[in-house]
């Protein structure tokens, strides 16, 4: 299909202007990136806080990912009442005010309110997503919309990186929890209120941070995406359907199933290789590790965006789905420092996954882009499955838990081998 997918910039546009819009949407990618992996540093403080189980630990990441499908869909309406600009000042907005939500959820203590002030921030992302990961993926040559889309989630990665470190300092190393030595006794109920209170700080400052990008990016020139191009793929859609596309319905699942394993490793890393017979460290030091987890994915992205220049995204995909199967089942049955760096390193195969998938499932879409791009990005969601990582590791232990990891890895390779294929006309054969 050669129409235009809606998102794609107007003709005349000069390339200049595509170089600075990009660069402007990098900011939102670090910041969403940054957010996000502040909950790896956040739950361990939260678990003891409140003498969480794993289960309800695991739960907090998903009322996290529960948003992105609920508002996923109004998300993308919105963008089509208001436009991009308009949607992207509105989603800093909301996460602005969910971090200032995290206050009073501090203050109080109360586990509720830090779900829904979470609720919040993770709706004003998914808005923020469904604007920005399709319009970097068609802003520029289909055959390099995987290695453009991979450069600028490597931002994504950067904040991700930065995140650990942040709340390490800010969060795990001013609190009683954080500094404690693994086995430590129980915090007492003043030290556990002391302990609630350190993330004000830290969430005031990303609210401030949040609010500047708002205004900035409401007073950029960003290059109009144009509404022609809606009406006329609007007109195209008639007689197509999504469902015919295998690359698309395989890919819902792959996003879906995808996020259960990097969520998972994310959120359960500090708990993991604080164990005695892992790392035996403290939460804070913990923080540092988790900070290479991710700076293995920023670094994975970078090199992605050139390979994939010159290599079948599907290839790069499979080679990076075998690797991370390898590495989690060493996680999942040794101990020591071995069992640690294998979890570690998975950050380096992870880190082209979601773009790659997101890439290859609204390949040859057409003017059903906008849809399908919908459509992946409520598949986030399943990062709210990594709930049932928290049941294994209550139930069968932490390190055992991992194996579903490596499941989800599999399924990854399947898609990069087959399920990515474009579909030939007439069929999923």
């Amino acid at each position: 299909m050669n129409a235009t997918p809606t998102g794609t910039a107007t003709t005349g546009e000069a390339p200049t202007s595509y170089r600075s819009a990009l660069t402007l949407l990098a900011s939102l990618f670090f910041m969403w990136g940054f957010i996000t992996v502040i909950n790896g540093t956040l739950l361990p403080h939260l678990r003891s806080v409140f003498d969480l189980s794993y289960t309800q630990t695991t739960l907090i990441e998903s009322v996290w990912f529960i948003a992105y499908f609920f508002a996923s869909i109004p998300s993308a309406k919105l963008i089509e009442r208001i436009g991009y600009q308009r949607s992207m000042v509105v989603g800093l907005g909301m996460m602005a005010a969910g971090a200032l939500v995290m206050v009073p959820a501090a203050r109080l203590p109360s586990y509720e309110v830090t779900l829904f002030a979470l609720f919040v921030i993770a709706s004003g992302i998914t808005l923020l997503q469904v604007a920005a990961n399709p319009y970097v993926a068609v802003v520029g040559s289909p055959e390099t919309a995987s290695s453009r889309l991979n450069l600028v989630q490597a931002f994504n990665s950067a904040g991700a990186t930065l995140a650990p470190l942040f709340g390490g300092y800010l969060i795990l190393g001013r609190t009683t929890s954080g500094t404690a030595a693994a086995g430590a006794a129980a915090l007492t109920p003043a030290e556990k209120l002391a302990d609630a209170q350190s993330v004000v700080l830290p969430y005031v400052i990303v609210a401030v941070v949040l609010a500047v990008l708002a205004v900035v990016i409401a007073r950029f020139p960003l290059p109009a995406m144009g509404a022609a191009t809606r009406r006329s793929a609007k007109a195209d859609r008639k007689g197509h359907s999504l469902w015919a596309h295998r690359n698309l319905v395989f890919g819902i699942p792959a996003i879906f199933i995808y996020l259960i394993a990097e969520i998972g490793v994310g959120n359960l890393f500090i708990n993991f290789v604080s164990q005695p017979e892992i790392g035996n460290l403290t939460h804070q030091q913990a923080s540092n590790y988790l900070f290479l987890l991710w700076g293995g994915m920023m670094v994975g992205r970078l090199v992605g965006a050139f390979v994939m220049q010159k290599m079948e995204a599907g290839h790069a995909l499979a080679i990076a789905s075998i690797g991370a199967t390898i590495v989690m089942l060493i996680a999942a049955v040794t101990t020591g420092h071995v069992a640690m760096w294998a979890l570690i390193s998975v950050g380096l195969f992870h880190s082209i996954m979601f773009p790659t998938i997101f890439t290859l499932g609204i390949r040859d879409l057409g003017p059903l882009t906008e849809e399908g791009s919908g459509l992946l990005i409520m598949a986030i969601a399943g990062g709210a499955l990594v709930v049932v990582q928290g049941w294994l590791a209550d139930s069968y232990g932490l390190q055992a838990s991992f194996f579903l990891t490596a499941a989800c890895e599999l399924y990854v390779l399947f898609y990069a081998l087959w399920g990515s294929k474009p579909v030939v006309r007439g069929g999923l054969s």
